[in-house]
Parts: C-alpha cells; structure tokens; sequence
C-alpha cells in the first residue's frame, strides 16, 4: 500500500500484516492481472500492543522485536526482489508514539508503515478472504479476532455493506481481565458481559443484512478449527482453509478452554497452539459471544486475511490505473463521492474545481513532478474541498478537514487520508505552515505534496468563484519564470479572474514562478 509503486515492474510482491500479537509475511508471484501465486511465507509472535483499555505506548522492548522481526521479513522479500508493502493495525494505530515506530522500523528494515483504520482494515481482509474461498457472489458476515481489535464486515460481491471494528481483541482482553494466572468464573462472567455490551450496536446494525455464509479469519479462529478436529478425531492437517464447524462444537471447545484453569492445563487440550495459550481465553470468549449475538450457527475458516487483501488491493490498483478498469470500479473513488453525498456537497462547483485541478496537473507536470497517486489526491481534495459548508459556512476549509479526517474512507491509509484532508483544508485561507497541527504530523516529503496540490487546487476553485462553470477548457504553459494558464470560457469570466488572482500565491510561492491568466 505503498505509494509510487504503479510503476513496478517486478513479477514479485511482499505483504507484511503488523498486527498486534503477531507480524506475518506474504510473498506472492504475479501471474497475470489480478491473480497471483503465493511462494512464500514467514510469521513472528512479537507481541506489539499491551494495553488493557486503550493501547497508548508500544514499549520500547516491543519497538525492538518489530523492527528486529522487520528487518528478517524484509531480508527475506529482497531475496526474491518484492517490493513490500506493510500495513499496520490497532497497536499502533492507537499508539502516541506511533510515529516514532514507524520512523525507526524505516530507518532500520528501510520498510515504509502504511498505518489504516479498522473499517480499512476490516475491508481488507474481505479481499483477502474472497481470494480463499468461493463466496464472491454470496452475501457473507466476515469476522476477524485480532490482538487488539476485532473486525467485523459484510459484503458481497466485493462491496462493502458494513463494516466495524470493536476493541476486543484477545491480547487487550487478556490483559484486562485475565491477568492473574488462574481463572476465576468472576472474570470469566465479567468479560463475557463486557463483550456483550460492545456487540449490541454490532448486533442491531447488521439485523437487516441476511448472508448466506459467516466466514472466520485470524490465529485465534483458526486454532479453535484445529481443536474441534481434534475432537472430531480427524487426521490434524495443518491447513484448515474451508473447514467448518458449529456453533454447538464451539461450544464444547470453549467449555473445555474455561474448564483449565491454568495455562499448564490448557496446554493440555490437543490442537492448543502454546504460543495462544495465555490468549485463548479471551478470544473463545470473543467467539462464542459473536456467535450468540449475531445468530451464527456454522462460520467457515479463511486461512487468507489481511496481508493476502493488502496483495489483492494493490493488483486491483494497478489494473485500475492501466485504464483497464471505469473509474466508478475504483473504492476509493466511490468512498470519496458517498462522503460529499453525505455532506450534500455542491457536486457542479466541485466537478468543475476538479476537472480544472486535473487539467493544471495535467500539463504541469514538469513543474511538480508528482505522479499518479499524487492526482488521484488532488482529485479527492477537488470533490471535498468545501464539505465543511455542511458544518458552518465560517472557517469552512477547517470543517473540511475534520470531516475527511475523521471519515472512514475505505481503500486509504490514514496518512492518505491525511495528505487529502490537507489539500482541502488548504483551498483557502492561510498557507500550510508547520504549527498548524493536521500539517504537521506529516512528513517533510508529504508535506511538500500537500503545498503544491493545494497551490494547483486554490488556481482551479478561483477559475470557478461563481460556481457557474464559465471556465470551458484551458490550456497551462510552463515557462521560465511564469505559468500561462489560457482559458477557454463562454461568458465573462472577470470574477474568475479577481478570484484566481487572490488565490494564487501560494502557487507562485511553492513553483517560483508568476501565474498570469490569459482567454
């Protein structure tokens, strides 16, 4: 989920799924559009997050054993020459000193962060799972019990009908309720009861979604498959992609886990991988509580997840930007135009600010030299710039920011989200400086993308000051020390003119050159 990677040539790719209790790496060999091959895998018990409420800090013994374990990861993608893509979740999500890992793990393993929401995680790892198992066509409940956080989704047909992400994970619920060793039915009652209580919004909120299958992902569900086929007395295959149990040998499984007291005991339980021993508990608990609250009888076990939909959500970007694919195909896109639907955005103006904004990208490239990516944010930036009306018409730009800031976009990661957010904050008003708190969590190389999208941005809103679309065309001329922006109009257009005027020194500021208007 790296960007600038459009242009990769290489028949390999790496994902990397930082997660809360554990690190896995995938690495894939492209076969031919969206399709791909996996030769490779490696996973690490890191232990990321700690935390019983909320997971504030990523200590610093668990900062070394991730990028220790990323730098391994990152030996082994080289090997094979795939670039990597790495997404984290809920530790560091939630940590404040998040950007202090992300920094050192690039510093360190040279692997760039890519940190997403639960709701974008929770719709990757629906891609992910519809590369395991044949239910694109079907209308599933997903589930996905992390160390941290536990998603839940349902979609079809790639679509995303729901989506969220509760602070349930087994690690954070471990640690809040099962910390002292051996288990007592006091803890017991008051995890499920606090369980329960985080699943009655899930629970009302996906009443009115029917799916045909609930499909499992994650270590936690995938060890309790291998309990139950121990059970079951089956041959114990380490692979159970498509196996299916029931909410009655669920039930059995849990009553057994509860039944040991200690970790000594549970150890004995066959199928019980010992590194979830500690952990087990809690995520049982997450399960069987999912189960009644949402009316599961039967869920299915997807070995694919997160770091197989990081893969797919790549491929799918790239045959999206060879033009192979109508624009409305895109995620992003479609996420972007329901949030402006939301906030009844003027959709003329903002076409219009738009097609502008691209056309000056377009044939300014020499000057910015920014690539695809950076287009798609300006386009994003161009259709939200002025949601922030919906709020109050005084200090707009600024609602605009909170409200793309804190949207759940899906297919973006949260410092895409906060590049875009920048861009439309900045279509007005004061320039981007490093005080302002939304511009300064970015990097330094971000924050150069923010200022010169926002310059192009506030020229193509000023061509539009009546919001009438007198601006047909124009043509942008690079010169050595102005930008000659040519305009083909069917009115007057000497408001346009005053308003681009008044909005072009940022421009100017960022690309050194005067802008003058000709028609």
């Amino acid at each position: 989920m790296q960007r600038r990677t459009s242009n990769n040539k290489s028949p390999y790719l790496a994902a990397i799924d930082i997660g809360t209790n554990s690190f896995h790496l995938v690495v894939v060999e492209i076969l031919d559009g969206e399709k791909f091959r996996i030769i490779d895998r490696a996973k690490e018990n890191v232990r990321l997050g700690s935390g019983a409420k909320d997971m504030k800090y990523i200590a610093a013994d668990a900062i070394d054993r991730g990028i220790t374990t990323l730098r391994r990861f990152g030996e082994i993608a080289r090997t094979y020459r795939a670039p990597v893509h790495a997404v984290a979740t809920s530790a560091v999500r939630e940590a404040l000193n998040q950007q202090e890992f992300v920094r050192k793990a690039r510093e360190s393993s040279g692997i760039r962060i890519d940190v997403v929401s639960g709701f974008e995680e929770a719709r990757l790892i629906y891609l992910g799972v519809l590369q395991a198992l044949p239910v694109y066509h079907h209308p599933i409940l997903l589930m996905d019990i992390g160390g941290g956080s536990v998603e839940y989704l349902i979609g079809k047909k790639g679509d995303v009908q729901y989506a969220n992400s509760l602070k349930l994970g087994c690690i954070r619920l471990t640690q809040r309720f099962f910390g002292n060793g051996r288990l007592q039915d006091s803890e017991i009652r008051a995890c499920r009861d606090h369980v329960e209580g985080f699943l009655a919004p899930v629970a009302r909120d996906t009443d009115g979604f029917p799916y045909d299958f609930a499909i499992g992902s994650s270590g936690t569900i995938q060890n309790i498959a291998y309990m139950i086929r121990a059970i079951r007395g089956e041959i114990m295959s380490p692979q159970v992609n498509n196996f299916s149990f029931s909410r009655e040998e669920l039930k059995q499984v849990v009553k057994a886990i509860i039944k040991a007291r200690t970790a000594k005991q549970r150890l004995r339980i066959e199928g019980l991988d010992p590194k979830r021993v500690d952990i087990i508990v809690a995520g049982a608990i997450v399960l069987e509580e999912s189960f009644k609250a949402l009316g599961i009888k039967r869920m299915t076990v997807s070995e694919f997840a997160l770091r197989e939909g990081v893969i797919y959500d790549y491929l799918q970007k790239r045959v999206f930007q060879s033009g192979r694919k109508h624009h409305l195909a895109n995620i992003r896109y479609r996420s972007v135009l329901k949030l402006a639907e939301t906030f009844h955005y003027d959709e003329r103006h903002s076409r219009q600010t738009a097609r502008l904004a691209l056309k000056i990208f377009d044939e300014s490239k020499e000057l910015h030299g920014l690539d695809d990516t950076e287009r798609e944010f300006l386009e994003y930036a161009s259709l939200l710039h002025e949601i922030g009306f919906f709020v109050s018409h005084a200090q707009h730009h600024r609602h605009s920011y909170y409200l793309i800031r804190n949207a759940e976009l899906l297919g973006f990661t949260d410092n895409e989200i906060e590049i875009i957010a920048n861009v439309a904050r900045y279509h007005r008003k004061s320039h981007p400086k490093s005080k302002h708190e939304g511009f300064s969590k970015l990097g330094p190389a971000d924050q150069g993308i923010v200022r010169k999208l926002a310059g192009i941005l506030r020229l193509a809103d000023g061509l539009d000051r009546s919001h009438e679309g007198h601006v047909r065309d124009l043509t942008c001329k690079i010169q050595n020390r102005r930008v000659v922006l040519k305009l083909k109009t069917k009115n007057k257009v000497e408001l346009e003119r005053w308003a681009l005027n008044m909005k072009k020194a940022l421009f100017e500021e960022v690309f050194r050159r005067k802008v003058e208007v000709k028609s």
